[in-house]
Protein backbone atom coordinates (compact mmCIF):
# COMPACT_ATOMS: atom_id res chain seq x y z
CA UNK A 1 0.00 0.00 0.00
CA UNK A 2 1.30 3.44 -0.85
CA UNK A 3 1.15 5.52 2.31
CA UNK A 4 0.68 9.30 2.46
CA UNK A 5 4.45 9.86 2.67
CA UNK A 6 5.07 7.87 -0.53
CA UNK A 7 2.26 9.64 -2.40
CA UNK A 8 3.57 13.00 -1.23
CA UNK A 9 7.07 12.07 -2.44
CA UNK A 10 5.59 10.88 -5.76
CA UNK A 11 3.81 14.21 -6.31
CA UNK A 12 6.87 16.23 -5.21
CA UNK A 13 9.06 14.45 -7.75
CA UNK A 14 6.62 15.00 -10.62
CA UNK A 15 5.98 18.63 -9.62
CA UNK A 16 9.74 19.20 -10.03
CA UNK A 17 9.33 18.21 -13.68
CA UNK A 18 6.38 20.54 -14.21
CA UNK A 19 3.47 18.12 -13.83
CA UNK A 20 0.26 19.39 -12.26
CA UNK A 21 -2.50 17.93 -10.11
CA UNK A 22 -6.02 18.21 -11.45
CA UNK A 23 -8.70 18.72 -8.79
CA UNK A 24 -12.43 18.11 -9.24
CA UNK A 25 -12.20 17.14 -12.91
CA UNK A 26 -10.38 20.31 -13.94
CA UNK A 27 -12.11 22.91 -11.78
CA UNK A 28 -8.72 23.62 -10.28
CA UNK A 29 -5.18 22.76 -11.34
CA UNK A 30 -2.35 23.04 -8.83
CA UNK A 31 1.38 23.08 -9.45
CA UNK A 32 3.64 24.69 -6.87
CA UNK A 33 6.64 26.46 -8.36
CA UNK A 34 8.89 25.84 -5.36
CA UNK A 35 8.94 22.26 -4.09
CA UNK A 36 11.98 22.14 -1.81
CA UNK A 37 13.27 24.64 0.69
CA UNK A 38 16.48 23.52 2.36
CA UNK A 39 15.95 20.29 4.22
CA UNK A 40 12.15 20.20 3.86
CA UNK A 41 9.33 20.75 1.44
CA UNK A 42 8.50 24.39 0.71
CA UNK A 43 5.50 26.09 2.34
CA UNK A 44 4.00 26.42 -1.17
CA UNK A 45 4.27 22.66 -1.71
CA UNK A 46 2.91 21.91 1.78
CA UNK A 47 -0.07 24.20 1.10
CA UNK A 48 -0.70 22.39 -2.18
CA UNK A 49 -0.41 18.99 -0.45
CA UNK A 50 -2.88 20.12 2.23
CA UNK A 51 -5.30 21.29 -0.47
CA UNK A 52 -5.04 17.93 -2.25
CA UNK A 53 -5.58 15.97 0.97
CA UNK A 54 -8.46 18.16 2.17
CA UNK A 55 -10.33 18.07 -1.12
CA UNK A 56 -12.18 15.04 -2.33
CA UNK A 57 -9.12 13.00 -3.26
CA UNK A 58 -11.31 10.79 -5.41
CA UNK A 59 -11.43 13.74 -7.82
CA UNK A 60 -7.66 14.54 -7.71
CA UNK A 61 -5.04 13.03 -9.98
CA UNK A 62 -1.63 13.80 -11.42
CA UNK A 63 -1.97 15.01 -15.00
CA UNK A 64 -1.37 12.33 -17.64
CA UNK A 65 -2.37 9.58 -15.21
CA UNK A 66 -5.62 7.73 -14.60
CA UNK A 67 -5.24 6.86 -10.93
CA UNK A 68 -6.74 9.24 -8.40
CA UNK A 69 -4.93 10.21 -5.21
CA UNK A 70 -7.63 8.28 -3.32
CA UNK A 71 -6.82 5.18 -5.41
CA UNK A 72 -3.14 5.48 -4.56
CA UNK A 73 -3.89 5.58 -0.83
CA UNK A 74 -5.62 2.18 -0.92
CA UNK A 75 -3.89 -1.18 -0.33
CA UNK A 76 -4.20 -1.97 -4.06
CA UNK A 77 -1.35 0.39 -5.02
CA UNK A 78 2.33 0.83 -4.21
CA UNK A 79 5.11 3.09 -5.53
CA UNK A 80 8.00 1.73 -7.61
CA UNK A 81 10.56 3.25 -9.98
CA UNK A 82 9.65 3.60 -13.66
CA UNK A 83 11.83 1.30 -15.73
CA UNK A 84 12.39 4.06 -18.27
CA UNK A 85 13.01 7.17 -16.19
CA UNK A 86 13.54 5.92 -12.60
CA UNK A 87 10.86 8.28 -11.27
CA UNK A 88 8.28 7.04 -8.73
CA UNK A 89 5.18 5.57 -10.37
CA UNK A 90 2.19 3.73 -8.94
CA UNK A 91 1.77 0.04 -9.63
CA UNK A 92 -1.19 -2.08 -8.71
CA UNK A 93 -0.26 -4.80 -6.24
CA UNK A 94 -3.01 -7.03 -7.62
CA UNK A 95 -4.04 -7.10 -11.24
CA UNK A 96 -2.61 -5.02 -14.05
CA UNK A 97 -0.21 -2.09 -13.57
CA UNK A 98 -1.00 1.47 -14.61
CA UNK A 99 -1.03 1.88 -18.37
CA UNK A 100 1.49 4.71 -18.62
CA UNK A 101 4.15 6.49 -16.62
CA UNK A 102 3.67 10.28 -16.51
CA UNK A 103 7.06 10.51 -18.26
CA UNK A 104 5.52 9.45 -21.58
CA UNK A 105 4.41 13.04 -22.29
CA UNK A 106 7.75 14.60 -21.28
CA UNK A 107 9.67 14.47 -24.55
CA UNK A 108 12.92 15.62 -22.97
CA UNK A 109 12.78 13.11 -20.12
CA UNK A 110 14.72 11.17 -18.99
CA UNK A 111 17.65 13.54 -19.34
CA UNK A 112 20.82 12.39 -17.59
CA UNK A 113 22.39 15.84 -18.02
CA UNK A 114 19.89 17.46 -15.64
CA UNK A 115 19.68 16.95 -11.87
CA UNK A 116 17.13 14.30 -10.96
CA UNK A 117 14.09 15.32 -8.89
CA UNK A 118 14.65 14.53 -5.24
CA UNK A 119 13.30 14.68 -1.72
CA UNK A 120 14.40 17.27 0.85
CA UNK A 121 17.87 16.62 2.30
CA UNK A 122 19.19 17.68 5.69
CA UNK A 123 22.66 18.91 4.71
CA UNK A 124 24.05 18.81 8.26
CA UNK A 125 22.93 15.21 8.67
CA UNK A 126 24.48 14.20 5.34
CA UNK A 127 27.76 15.97 6.15
CA UNK A 128 27.89 14.23 9.53
CA UNK A 129 27.43 10.83 7.83
CA UNK A 130 30.29 11.64 5.41
CA UNK A 131 32.45 12.80 8.31
CA UNK A 132 31.76 9.60 10.26
CA UNK A 133 32.64 7.44 7.25
CA UNK A 134 35.91 9.33 6.78
CA UNK A 135 36.77 8.91 10.45
CA UNK A 136 36.03 5.16 10.26
CA UNK A 137 38.14 4.79 7.08
CA UNK A 138 41.01 6.63 8.71
CA UNK A 139 40.97 4.24 11.70
CA UNK A 140 41.41 1.24 9.42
Amino acid sequence: MANKHEVKKYLAHWFQLGKKVVIENGKEIVSPKTILKGDRYSPEFEECWHKIMSSRTSDCYLEDTQETIADLLTPAWEMVECGRCMMPVPIKTLGLPALLCPCYSLYTWPNQELPQPRCPVNSQEQLLKIHNRLVETRKE
